[in-house]
C-alpha cells in the first residue's frame, strides 16, 4: 500500500506540495473556528507537538542519504 502511495507522491511538483500545505493550513483554521477552546493550549505544548511532527521529515531530508 505505501509503495503505491510513494509512487503517486513522486509525481507531485513543488507547487502541488505547496498547495497541500495551504490546504492543511486552512483546514486548521476551520477546526479552530469550530473548537475555539483549542486556542487555550499552552505555547510550550504546541512547540513540542511541532518538533515531534517535524523530526522524521527533517531527518530524512537533511541527514539520511
Amino acid at each position: 500500500m505505501f509503495d503505491r502511495l510513494n509512487e503517486r507522491v513522486k509525481k507531485l511538483t513543488a507547487i502541488d506540495v505547496g498547495l497541500v500545505k495551504w490546504t492543511a493550513f486552512f483546514a486548521t483554521i476551520i477546526v479552530v473556528k469550530l473548537f475555539p477552546q483549542l486556542l487555550n493550549i499552552n505555547y510550550p505544548v504546541l512547540i513540542m507537538l511541532m518538533i515531534a511532527c517535524g523530526i522524521k521529515p527533517c531527518y530524512k531530508f537533511w541527514i539520511k542519504k
